[in-house]
Parts: structure tokens; sequence; C-alpha cells
């Protein structure tokens, strides 16, 4: 970098002093380093902060209102958040905050707020185990507040009893919370026409009492036969087969007199009594089994039973037999009460697409705030989620996003949220639609703020030809694609998200609140045979690989991958690694260890489980092979052969269940948990195992952050330590690295530059940004 002798800083400082007289030029660091306070100071000029840290006194009053004082810290970020939605007058906002710092308590004071400077009604999308761990932190929180729980069978109803209301203003506040799986279900519909005879009018009179009149698909209503277009152009009635096969692909109307073509149907046959309903309640209450439900049925009856479980379930636990007795013991009601205060019973029955009826019956604004909790699982193109989320942020006046994990490392992890939080803007800048998709958009916004690569790939054929083919016999061919790389660039953090998001960390909070929090990473060597099989199965394995590349095949990129990075883990089992499509082995290999006989990482999993139980810690242990390569099991055999209690957590225990279970799993005295991180990533409070150990990572940055985070959050007394293992030499080193650079540009997004756990593996180095950015912060 060259710069003009003449210049000067605002420090008075002359970079003539600095520059080398030899070349005449300065090192970028050197600059960066000498007038540090200069460019700070130019930054905080030139972008002055939208919320300076003070705080209304008004609004102050009414957040000393709350049942629950936040802290300093979440106070600055709910004003600051109010000052962008109200003052400012921005359609939304984000609060990017660290796991366990309280994003829930923030989001419902922002809408406590926000209800009474105009904006009444708070619809919360959330994911459906988190549902009613949100009406309990609003009971907790919010004073005289109404919670409607949009998540059951009785959506409909719900939604259909608030139409009727109307728009009057509500008295109090009113929290209205939506499971995001029920944000985008459907209905279910059949065509629907009726059997018509129908003769052809051009028929002469002979030939029509010859031939008998033949039966088309005909409207229920006015019963005129439904006509389509044939070859010729000329409309023609629909036989009854072909009016199943048609009209059942989207929904029609009658082209005559406008009527439906098509009718609801309800799934899974008749509807269920009411005992029914209220036998499948019961027993998803914990200790509560089929024979259980039904003897409380026969002995209480249908309407009491009932009545208590929608009203009272305070009732229901405190149940007296004949004889004035409790009905279930302590240690039952104690798990009961634990698990019903998430738990809500409605027996109402069929589904119905939520955002839909808010788009279509209640008018724009209804609602004056959408709380997105999980922000980030919003961010993808084409799912329904993702465009239910759209849909609902559209239709409400305010919109808060709330997340951990901003974007995974590509920048077009944020294109589509920030699309939909904010389109007008993003139209502004020219990302908009072109012939009805955002694709081209996507990759304009990619090739601005991120980074792609482009891949070239040239070759040659030709017999004695030299590869510059300077003869017109020589025939070259060349290839060009572009392909995605971690990175975002600071235009797009000062352009997209410093402007509307809020960022909080854990140690903003404060240093007393919670304890130390570190990384380890450590290399595992694998045994001489283990290393040697290994070596050979990447041979085998890469030769096949560039054999199919060679001609045009990408299929094996998946195997050969997944292959690579499992084998080390489960080669206590025999391997043979298949063609995808032709089913040809490609490399096998035997079983290298006994069921019995732990590997290398296990070793080190054992002795650090050894370490944190001298201490009195338990400890959790994420693996991601817990589906067709189970090596849960295992862990848990090798585990208790060396003295430990061990639970495994499934996935076939219900979201809405795990904190129960995990809860449980302490009460027997539980030394150490195995799990696949995808089931604990999210609404869990893991405070009783402050010791984390990943054997896998994974490719997903959102799911590693947020594991990663489960036992560090407020209310936790020790320090928390989380481990990350893999095996050198192995493709497991290339993932793990991968996830420190995609992590590293994550966070660079929020304002914290990574200096431990993974970031050792980024070998890459810093991008400039990142660079530049911790110089500054020194």
């Amino acid at each position: 970098m060259s710069f003009d002798n003449n210049l000067s800083t605002p420090d008075d400082l002359c970079l003539a002093d600095a520059v080398s007289p030899e070349t005449n030029t300065l090192p970028i660091a050197d600059f960066v380093r000498d007038f540090r306070s200069s460019l700070l100071e130019a930054v905080r000029r030139q972008n002055p902060p939208s919320f300076d840290g003070t705080l209304p006194a008004d609004r102050e009053a009414l957040l000393d209102q709350l049942t629950r004082s936040p802290f300093r810290a979440q106070r600055e970020a709910i004003q600051a958040c109010t000052n962008l939605l109200v003052d400012r007058g921005q359609p939304s906002a984000i609060i990017n905050a660290e796991m366990g710092t309280g994003k829930t308590i923030m989001a419902i004071a922002t809408a406590w707020l926000l209800h009474h400077l105009g904006f009444p009604r708070a619809l919360v999308v959330c994911p459906p185990h988190l549902v009613y761990k949100w009406r309990r932190e609003i009971k907790q929180t919010v004073p005289n507040a109404t919670v409607w729980i949009l998540n059951g069978h009785d959506t409909l109803k719900k939604l259909l009893q608030l139409r009727e209301r109307g728009l009057a203003r509500p008295t109090g506040p009113e929290f209205f919370v939506l499971g995001r799986v029920r944000m985008r279900m459907g209905f279910n519909w059949a065509p629907a026409f009726v059997a018509r005879r129908w003769q052809d009018p051009h028929l002469s009179g002979t030939e029509r009492l010859n031939r008998a009149s033949t039966p088309v698909a005909a409207c229920c209503d006015c019963f005129e036969p439904i006509r389509v277009a044939d070859a010729d152009g000329e409309e023609q009635p629909l036989s009854l087969q072909d009016a199943r096969l048609k009209l059942n692909v989207r929904q029609q109307r009658c082209q005559h007199c406008g009527g439906a073509l098509w009718s609801l149907v309800r799934p899974g046959g008749q509807p269920k009594s009411r005992r029914e309903l209220l036998h499948a309640a019961i027993t998803q209450i914990p200790t509560l089994g089929d024979k259980t439900a039904a003897k409380l049925l026969d002995t209480f009856g249908e309407t009491m039973l009932g009545d208590m479980l929608e009203d009272n379930v305070h009732e229901f636990i405190n149940l007296m037999d004949g004889n004035g007795e409790l009905y279930f013991s302590d240690r039952q009601a104690r798990r009961m009460e634990r698990a019903m205060a998430h738990l809500e019973f409605s027996f109402g029955q069929g589904g119905y697409q939520a955002t839909e009826f808010i788009k279509r019956q209640l008018p724009k604004g209804f609602f004056g705030l959408l709380i997105a909790d999980e922000g980030h699982e919003f961010k993808n193109d084409g799912s329904a989620q993702g465009q239910a989320f759209g849909v609902l942020a559209s239709q409400c006046r305010k919109t808060l996003l709330l997340t951990g994990t901003l974007m995974g490392g590509y920048a077009d992890d944020l294109f589509y949220l920030l699309f939909r939080l904010n389109p007008a803007a993003m139209v502004a800048d020219g990302f908009g639609y072109q012939r009805g998709s955002l694709g081209a958009a996507s990759w304009a916004f990619l090739r601005a703020h991120g980074v792609v690569k482009d891949i070239y790939k040239i070759g040659s054929s030709g017999v004695g030809e030299e590869r510059a083919h300077r003869t017109a016999k020589g025939k070259q061919s060349s290839s060009h694609r572009e392909a995605k790389a971690p990175g975002f660039g600071p235009v797009g953090v000062m352009r997209y998200v410093l402007p509307v998001t809020v960022f909080l960390k854990l140690r903003d909070i404060g240093g007393h609140v919670l304890p130390s929090y570190d990384e380890y990473f450590t290399a595992v060597p694998m045994e001489p045979a283990q290393l040697k099989a290994y070596q050979q199965l990447a041979v085998d394995l890469q030769e096949a690989l560039a054999k199919a590349l060679r001609g045009g095949d990408q299929s094996l990129l998946g195997v050969v991958l997944n292959a690579l990075l499992a084998w080390p883990d489960c080669c206590f089992r025999g391997e043979t690694v298949m063609h995808p499509h032709r089913r040809t082995v490609l490399a096998s290999l035997p079983a290298l260890f006994s069921e019995l006989e732990a590997m290398p990482k296990e070793l080190k999993l054992i002795e650090l489980c050894r370490e944190a139980k001298r201490a009195g810690r338990r400890t959790l242990v994420y693996t991601v092979y817990t589906g067709t390569r189970d090596t849960s099991a295992r862990l848990k055999a090798l585990l208790e052969a060396e003295g430990f209690k061990v639970g495994v957590l499934r996935a076939s225990v219900e979201a809405a269940k795990r904190e129960d279970w995990l809860l449980e799993q302490v009460d027997r005295g539980v030394d150490v948990v195995v799990t696949n991180p995808e089931l604990v990533k999210t609404g869990l409070d893991m405070l009783e195992f402050p010791t984390i150990v990943f054997l896998q990572s994974g490719y997903n940055v959102y799911t590693l952050q947020q594991a990663s985070r489960r036992s560090w959050r407020i209310g936790q007394k020790v320090p928390v330590e989380v481990h990350f293992l893999g095996y050198e030499g192995s493709a497991q080193m290339e993932c793990l690295r991968l996830m420190a650079q995609k992590i590293a540009v994550s966070q660079s997004t929020s304002g914290d530059m990574p200096d431990s756990g993974l970031d050792v593996l980024n070998v890459s180095g810093d991008s400039i940004e990142v660079a530049l950015a911790k110089q500054l912060l020194n």
C-alpha cells in the first residue's frame, strides 16, 4: 500500500515518519497499529450508532413493572430494539445474542414496551418443542398476560375466535405462540365432482338414440359438465377417470358458476372419540401408561378429567381416591408437575395452515410484533418454513428476529433472511426478483459481499500435440464454474447487519454472572494398524473418485467423503464402500477393534470423563453417528465397563419431553449422557453438564455453536469446558479446519474475534478484515 507523504492523520502525525524511504510504502499492519485510535475515531464519526445507550425514564419505568427484572445489558438491548422499531421506524430488528444470554426475556420485554407504544398483540414463532416454554416464560415475566397457544389440533378454532373478536384493542398484553411446524402445515383436500350422463348435442337424432349417453364429471353446484381443451383447442367434457387425475393436480373452480371443484377431507379415517383423545393426552404425562389412563377414565369419568386437563392441571396432579388419599405418589407428582409446565392439552381435531389463515382472514397489521425465535432456521430459499415466515413478516407491523448464530459462514446465508425481513431495502439495492425468482439476486449478493471461487478446468486432446496447441489440429477444451466459499465482506456487514442488529455476549452481562468458558482441541493419533488401513482406504477411494470425475461422474463425492470421515470412528465393524448407482465395491476393510476394545479417541473420552467425575462434574458427549453407523450403544457399553452411569438420548424421545428426560437422568445420578448434537441444539438448559466432548463436529455451524453452549448459560455456577477430538492424518482434520473457517466468519459478523478452540486449526490465516479488526480491538 502506498501513500502520499503529505497526508496527515487526526493525531497530527505525518505518515512520512513511518513510511519506508526505500520503497515509499507503509505496511497496512503497521498503519493500523500506529494510527489505531484515529481510525476508530473516524469509524465512530462516520458511522454513529443508532442507540447511544441512554435509557428513557418512561420506558425504564415500564420495564420495572415486569415480574422479572432484566439485567442492565439486557435492558440496553431491549431499549435499542424499541428505539430502532418505534423511534426510527425500521420494519425489523435482529437480536444476535450468544446462547444463554436470555433472548426470550429480551423479546418478551420488547413486546411489553411495544404494547404500550401502539403495537398490540405479539405473535411468537418458535420451534414446536419450545412453545410451552415460551408460555411459561411469558406468564412468569409479564403481569396479567394472556397467552394463546396455536400449536394443537384446535388452532383453527382459536383463529376463528380471534377473527370474531374483530379489531378491538386488547385491554392487556396478548401473546400468540405458534409452533413453526404448525405454521407451514396445510390442509388435506380431494377433487369434488358428480357423475352426469351427457350426449354430444351435435349428433343427429338417430345417432343420439342409437348411442348411449356417456358419464362425465360435472360440477357439484350447477351440474354443468367440467370441460377442458383438447388438442384442437375445442373444449370437451372430462370423463370420470380423467377428472380424478387432472383435478387432483391443483385446486380448480367451475368455469360456469365458479364453484369449488375440490373439498376438504379429514386425514386418518374416522374422527376419534373424546375418550380416545383423553386417553392419548393422559399417556403423554410421565409415569402414566395405557393401563393407568384407562383406570383413571373409568374411575373419574371423561368430563371431570377433561375439564381438569384443559383448565387446572394442579387439580389433576392432586387427585384423591375414594378414601381421601392422594392418587399419585410424591415422586410422580414432582415429575408430572415439571412436565405439565410445558404441556397443553387440546381436544380438537384437524389441521390448517395458520399462516394462510392470518394472511387471508385477518387484516394486515393485526399483530403488532412478530417474534421469530431461532431465526436462522428461516434462511433457506425453498423451505416451507422460510416462505411461511416471509408471509407472516409481511402481515405484521414489526418483526424481531432472535438468533445466536446469524450466519453460517457463507454470505448467501443472510440473503433470503434479510429479504424476508426488509424486502424494500434489498430491492432498492438491486437484489430483487428476476423472472419470478431470487436465484440470480442471491448470486449477485454473494458476488458483491461474499467469496466466490472461479474454477477453471482445461483439457487437451490430439496425437503428438503439445499442450499449447499452436497448430490447427490441436483441440483444447475448457470449462468454468463458480462455487461459494466462506466469507462475508465488511461492506456487507456495515450495510445490512450493523444498522438493524443488537449484539449481546454473555460476558457483557457481567463477569460475576457467569463462570469461565474454555474450548480445547485435541488431535488424537491413530493406532499404527488403524492408520495403515485408513491410508489404504483413502488411496483406493481417491483413485476411484479421480476416475469417476474424469468421466464426469460426481456421484462419488459424498460417498467418499462420508466414508473417510466415519471410518476412523466406526472401524469396530467391517466397512464396504459401494458405488451408489452401479453397486460395485469401491473398497472394503475388516473390523480392527472388538466390541469392547476401546479405540484411541474413545480412550481419550474415557480419560476426560474420569477427570470430570473426580471433579464432581457430569459429561455431555456428542456423536453424529446415531443412525445407520450408530456408535452411541458402543460408547454406552465402553463407559459403563469403566464404572460410569450412562444415559443415551435418542430421537425417539419427543422434543417436548427431552428436558424432562434429562432431569430424570440427573435424578438417577447419571455421570455421562451421549447424544446427537442435533437433538439438543435449541431450547435446553443443560447446566448439570459443564464438561462437553465433541467426538465429531459435523458441517453445520449453527448446530455446533448452539450445542457447544448448552451448559454455559445464566444460572451456571462452575467453569465450562468444551473439548473437540479429531484423528490425526484423517479427513476429520480437514472437516474441523473448514468449521474453524466458517465459525471465524460467522463470529466476525457478531463482533466476536475467535482466539480459542477450533480457531487454532484455521491455518489459512485470517481474512484481511478479521486481521485488521483484531489489531483494532487489541
